[in-house]
């Protein structure tokens, strides 16, 4: 059997595969992935909340305080003076205009500790404070 020539440059193009369509399409989904994941907000300590047989779910976004059993108050994951408290929650209701300060207190802190936290968030403006617990 003859073998046909062929011009050198129609040999090179049969032995390359093409990867951009394969490349969209994983950068496709990395866009899709980042745009769906749900970032949430830890705490950063684990309170041990007292029980309430009245409890409403909060769905929308939050401002989390927390106050641990030594009454340290916890805000995005650090420890924050109480004279600190005010501060950090006018800058976190600029990010949140609508979100509601939600107060995790341990409970075994102190009750002056949480005035403290809902006079600083009422300072702040923002009057929609909530205190949580855990079910019954």
């Amino acid at each position: 059997m003859r073998q046909l020539d062929l011009p050198h440059s129609v040999q090179d193009d049969d032995d390359e595969i093409n990867l951009t369509p394969m490349l969209d399409v994983v950068f496709i989904m990395l866009i899709f992935f980042i745009v769906t994941a749900s970032f949430i907000k830890e705490t950063g300590i684990e309170v041990s909340r007292p029980p309430a047989s009245s409890i409403d779910l909060i769905e929308d976004s939050v401002i989390l305080v927390t106050i641990a059993d030594n009454n340290d108050i916890w805000i995005d994951g650090r420890i924050i003076d109480p004279r600190a408290v005010r501060a950090n929650i006018e800058r976190l209701h600029s990010e949140m205009p609508d979100g509601a300060v939600v107060i995790q207190a341990d409970k075994k802190s102190h009750n002056n500790t949480l005035i403290q936290v809902m006079d600083s968030a009422r300072a702040a403006g923002i009057y929609n404070v909530l205190i949580a617990a855990r079910e019954e």
